[in-house]
């Protein structure tokens, strides 16, 4: 009989000429188990999904009572649907008043897609402005405002009229002007190695947009939902944008994603044309459940409080001669080695020892840590102590 393995690598498309293979039994909390029932420490949280750990009880009860109701009826925003209206009505309700209405689609990269739509159609303009080493999804569209070139060339040609500026140079910002319709923007780059921009860029960033009329559009995929300390990022780092994008930590555990803006931004959606913008299943009933669950779980519990204090932990107790910085804000860190090979050694080490660690699509020399909210002191003081474990082996090596 062929093993589950061998079919997964012939009919599952592959992403790389050397996936994980985990074979996955079932996952709860911060843990991953095997089909022999060894448990993994999930350290990233499916890439910052996982916030509030797999199958929390409340996000499998919402997600079970609504499918017994109703999952999918109609394409997005024609039929008035329990699970949408009343997660937009709580999300924004934490949000600053220009923030009033949510658009929901299926993952970050069609979050990204139809905010920079949003963003031209309001506008009337055309220039689309990111920064190098940013990431937004991998859509024709997403990956035009991606700053890696060398993840961009082989599917040229991409949308015209992007340009990149550094990151973090107040002096490039000149670049914005009246023709630009919109600057995309992670208020902490992700994929680049948990790079954190300062206040100032950021005020400077939100002051050219406002002074040119182009958009203000925060990427929070990664850093939303209590990840760096604070519900959003941007609440933390105190700039508002015009439209920022979420998905991620949103949905515990389940597809969804949104872009949210003003009434006054999203009018224009709804006419020349009609449908300015069009998702079978965005917002789905079922996933819309599990994101209000979780956004209660969060709300209603001390873990985005406990952020700040558990970061602290981890650069308190992760000293080692191989680690030459921890960058990040909150649970989004990268541990910067400087050496690309003995990341992968570090995190094929830690893999050994039950714990599950990544590195950065954009910055390859440092792991990421962004465990799931709900991991506690002492799971951070055995996690660490495992981590320098694997450290000191992969030393020995040298």
């Amino acid at each position: 009989m062929i093993s589950l393995r061998n079919l997964f690598l012939q009919h599952v498309a592959q992403t790389s000429e050397t996936p994980i293979g985990l074979e996955v039994e079932r996952a709860e909390g911060i843990y991953i188990f095997d089909h022999s029932g060894r448990g993994y420490l999930d350290l990233i949280s499916g890439v910052s999904v996982s916030s509030i750990g797999h199958c929390n009880p409340m996000v499998v009860d919402a997600v079970r009572s609504q499918a017994e109701k109703y999952m999918h009826l109609m394409v997005y925003g024609e039929y008035i649907q329990a699970p949408q209206v009343e997660y937009a009505k709580e999300l924004t309700n934490l949000l600053p008043s220009s923030l009033s209405q949510v658009y929901f689609v299926n993952s970050g990269s069609e979050a990204n897609e139809g905010a920079l739509k949003l963003a031209k159609r309001f506008t009337g303009r055309t220039e689309l402005v990111g920064f190098v080493n940013a990431y937004h999804g991998s859509t024709h569209g997403a990956l035009s405002m991606m700053g890696d070139e060398g993840f961009k060339n082989a599917f040229r040609p991409l949308l015209p009229d992007t340009r990149h500026l550094p990151f973090n140079d107040i002096e490039s910002l000149n670049q914005i002007t009246s023709r630009t319709a919109a600057v995309l923007v992670e208020p902490i780059q992700g994929e680049a190695g948990a790079i954190v921009p300062t206040h100032k860029f950021l005020v400077a960033l939100r002051n050219k947009c406002t002074e040119t009329g182009a958009l203000l559009i925060f990427d929070e995929v990664q850093t939303g939902f209590g990840r760096t300390g604070s519900l959003f990022a941007f609440q933390k780092l105190g700039v508002v944008p015009d439209i920022f994008t979420i998905a991620k930590g949103m949905g515990g555990g389940m597809p969804i994603g949104a872009f949210v803006s003003s009434k006054e931004i999203m009018e224009c959606l709804k006419s020349n044309p009609i449908l300015g913008h069009i998702t079978t299943f965005g917002g789905h009933p079922v996933s819309c459940a599990a994101a209000l669950a979780t956004l209660r779980v969060l709300v209603e519990n001390s873990y985005i409080e406990e952020v700040d204090s558990k970061e602290i932990l981890f650069r308190e107790q992760l000293i080692h001669p191989l680690i030459k910085e921890i960058r990040g804000i909150g649970l989004l860190l990268a541990v910067e080695l400087g050496d690309a090979a003995m990341v992968q050694k570090v995190i094929r080490a830690c893999f050994d020892r039950g714990i599950i660690l990544d590195w950065f699509l954009f910055c390859d020399t440092a792991f990421r840590i962004a465990p799931p909210l709900i991991i506690t002191k002492e799971q951070i003081a055995s996690v660490c102590k495992t981590i320098l474990e694997a450290l000191d082996e992969v030393n020995g090596q040298l």
